[in-house]
């Protein structure tokens, strides 16, 4: 009798603890470690070429031209293709996900408009793109802020400074 306890308890403990895993806990793990990597290293070159002649750093139009043109652009184009790529599993990741391509789009849109507002001098483009970047900033921090929240629910410890160098 107990034998057959047994073969009919092991199915059951199998099934119960199939069925007690986390999948957010699961995708999020995964999305941090393995999905997002190559995207990440791709916004922080994008994002670390335009800040290197812009604001502060910016020196003539000819040189943030042809880094946005050369860099920034391509770099980001690459980074938005890789974060469409990325398979969410869960609805919760996925809606925060959803954020990170909204705020890139805007983000690659400003970019764009930058170098249409330095072809043809006109500074109401380039305080569109500004106005774009902040937009873009805004959703980027909230995807952050969301990403750390959810992580922070399903216990799951990352170092998002990867994620922070892009702002």
């Amino acid at each position: 009798m107990k034998k057959v306890i047994n073969i009919f308890l092991i199915p059951f403990l199998l099934l119960f603890t199939a069925c007690s895993a986390d999948p957010v806990k699961e995708d999020l793990v995964q999305y941090i470690n393995e999905d997002m990597k190559t995207a990440f290293e791709l916004e922080v070159k994008a994002v670390s070429a335009y800040d290197s002649v812009s604001g502060i750093h910016y020196s003539d139009d000819w040189t943030m031209y042809d880094t946005i043109q050369t860099t920034v652009i391509p770099n980001y184009n690459e980074f938005i293709k890789e974060l469409n790529r990325v398979k969410v599993e869960t609805e919760e990741l996925r809606e925060i996900h959803e954020i990170y391509i909204e705020g890139a789009d805007i983000q690659y849109n400003a970019f764009v408009k930058i170098l249409t507002a330095l072809e043809t001098q006109d500074i109401a483009l380039v305080e569109e793109a500004n106005s774009m970047l902040e937009e873009a900033r805004k959703l980027i921090r909230q995807y952050i802020n969301e990403l750390e929240k959810l992580a922070k629910e399903h216990e799951v410890e990352w170092d998002d400074s990867t994620v922070n160098e892009s702002l």
